[in-house]
């Protein structure tokens, strides 16, 4: 079980600080402005997508948000990384960047698999 928890942790602070922290704190800048007017969505997309993963890490690492509220923001992240991962597939080609969200899908998907572990010891224990 201590195993489980630490692997869940490692891969859920490694998902907020990614796609929370580091947002919130470069979003404003040319080089994320950039970014996104390069890709070819408006400048308000990118605000758009920045408050909503803070809010997706914020529903991921505080215990007493409810497991369905969790879902959602797992499915969030999920197609976050699969459609920017498209994204720069479509505009850059076959190159790292494209597949650089694919790297944080996996790490998302290993999080949500010790998510479920961690709660399905619980209820065993209950």
């Amino acid at each position: 079980m201590k195993k489980a928890k630490i692997i869940f942790w490692i891969t859920t602070i490694i998902i907020f600080l990614f796609e929370g922290v580091m947002p919130a704190l470069t979003s404003q800048t040319e080089l994320a402005k950039e970014g996104i007017k390069h890709l070819g969505y408006p400048e308000y997309f990118g605000n758009a997508l920045v408050v909503f993963k803070i809010l997706g890490v914020l529903i991921l690492v505080i215990p007493q948000v409810s497991n369905r509220v969790k879902e959602w923001a797992y499915a969030g992240f999920a197609f976050d990384f699969i459609f920017a991962s498209i994204s720069h597939f479509a505009v850059d080609g076959v190159d790292f960047q494209s597949f650089f969200p694919l790297i944080f899908l996996v790490i998302l998907v290993i999080s949500y698999i010790y998510h479920h572990k961690i709660e399905r010891y619980k209820n065993i224990a209950l």
